[in-house]
């Protein structure tokens, strides 16, 4: 496998869009706090939207090596991202499941939160782009594969519900403009669009387009 494998592929415009704006979205869960409400909410569903598309625009990928890819996201940095958007969408963060939306009999619901989302999401996301930071070519590739895989099998479905239900918060009836649960929010106004200019490229990215010059 390792022979036929295309090294350019790794930092390919797709896969660079991708992985930048997976790296915007864990910075921003990891700074929850700094956000009120409704802005939280406004750019979760702009980022998770645009996460969406650009995992969907990925070539697909075969794994070089055998070995199972290094996980670094830790059970308490779950937990700090879980526990930080639980605050801050307080009695917003529930909302009903369905298990099987595609069936045409009862189904089963349960009740699961958008925190439980968002930190599911973000465990596969900051595994994948500190892999993709500091790995090979061949160290990226498999980190896109399993990305990859992991987006059509588990975190594309649970971000796809988390939206559903940040959508409905975001633009019922709903009063997001107060801070319920008495965060200390920094009161800097957050721009409505996603502000894309410290999203910074890997050197590897940089210099492979120098490279090709």
């Amino acid at each position: 496998m390792e022979e036929d494998f295309n090294r350019d592929i790794v930092y390919s415009q797709n896969i660079t869009e991708f992985v930048t704006v997976v790296s915007e979205y864990c910075s921003f869960v990891e700074n929850t706090a700094r956000f009120a409400k409704k802005d939280f909410l406004d750019k979760a569903r702009k980022l998770l939207s645009l996460i969406y598309l650009k995992g969907s625009l990925l070539p697909k990928f075969e794994s070089v090596f055998d070995d199972e890819n290094e996980k670094f996201v830790t059970e308490e940095e779950w937990d700090f991202i879980h526990n930080s958007v639980q605050k801050k969408l307080g009695f917003h963060d529930d909302y009903r499941e369905v298990f099987d939306p595609l069936s045409h009999e009862q189904v089963e619901q349960s009740t699961t939160s958008i925190s439980d989302n968002l930190a599911d999401i973000y465990q596969d996301l900051k595994n994948f782009v500190t892999l993709y930071n500091i790995g090979t070519e061949e160290i990226m590739n498999d980190a896109l594969w399993e990305c990859q895989l992991n987006f059509e099998e588990l975190w594309g479905q649970k971000l796809l519900n988390a939206l559903k239900a940040i959508h409905s918060v975001f633009f019922g009836d709903n009063d997001l403009e107060e801070n319920e649960d008495g965060d200390n929010v920094d009161n800097e106004k957050q721009d409505d669009d996603i502000d894309t200019s410290n999203w910074i490229l890997t050197k590897r990215q940089a210099d492979f387009r120098k490279g090709e010059e």
